[in-house]
């Protein structure tokens, strides 16, 4: 009998925001790793990986936050992300905290290991279908992150394309930032706000049921415009959407 195929195990790193107000697109990122043959290992120590310091200019905190993540992380396994804008971060900034330094051969490790899902899904697992069933019409929001930050444009709306049932509908304008922006939104909200009702006029002339993206942050942000509003459309992260029906 031929030697069975040893299954792939990947790290899962939660970012904040899913951890603490998306739990649910966590277990569903882990859902789709496992229909598709992938073994999941959560650390539980894991922690923030000090992207919001780093930008609010606290490098020092953010630095002792990526020591940490550094260490969490640190098994040599691919790491796995539902969010774009985390793995950014580490990707690109991580090399300003930890260059020569005692850390510089363990930040290199990581930046060339983590993934965020779609990225993963489709490049490293070449896997284009979940088995995902969701009868829909969604449109797409290109995050400021991961498609700038990241690189990636291709790969969700591939993925989107092949979940049966699902109608995917190009929004004018999708590589347009949705006022989130982290401090940004707050610091300059009248400007956040009119940058989110453009996006949102946008999504809304597709005749779209659901926007959807690779980041919780922006999908979050839209939602409460579209709850004070009381517009006829939803968010959605992009695993939750690919773990629909399995």
């Amino acid at each position: 009998m031929a030697e069975m195929k040893k299954k792939l195990t990947v790290e899962l790193f939660v970012p904040c925001c899913i951890d603490q107000l998306y739990p649910q697109t966590a277990f569903n990122t882990i859902k789709v790793l496992e229909h598709v043959g992938v073994e999941v290992h959560y650390n539980p120590e894991q922690i923030c990986c000090g992207q919001t310091a780093f930008r609010n200019g606290y490098w020092d905190e953010a630095k002792e936050i990526g020591e940490k993540f550094l260490h969490d992380f640190g098994s040599g396994l691919p790491v796995v992300s539902p969010s774009a804008s985390c793995v950014a971060y580490v990707k690109n900034y991580y090399r300003k905290l930890f260059f020569n330094t005692g850390l510089h051969l363990e930040y290199r490790k990581l930046c060339e290991n983590i993934y965020e899902l779609t990225d993963f899904l489709v490049n490293v697992l070449k896997v284009v279908e979940t088995g995902a069933e969701f009868p829909h019409r969604v449109t797409w929001h290109d995050s400021c992150q991961a498609l700038r930050g990241y690189g990636i444009r291709e790969e969700p709306r591939l993925l989107l394309r092949h979940v049966k049932g699902l109608e995917l509908v190009e929004m004018q304008k999708s590589d347009q930032c949705c006022g989130f922006g982290g401090m940004f939104s707050m610091l300059f909200e009248p400007v956040s706000v009119a940058m989110t009702a453009r996006k949102l006029e946008n999504a809304l002339a597709t005749g779209a049921e659901y926007i959807v993206s690779t980041d919780s942050t922006c999908l979050g942000n839209m939602e409460a415009y579209i709850k004070k509003q009381g517009l006829k459309i939803k968010c959605m992260h992009i695993a939750d959407v690919l773990a629909a029906g399995l």
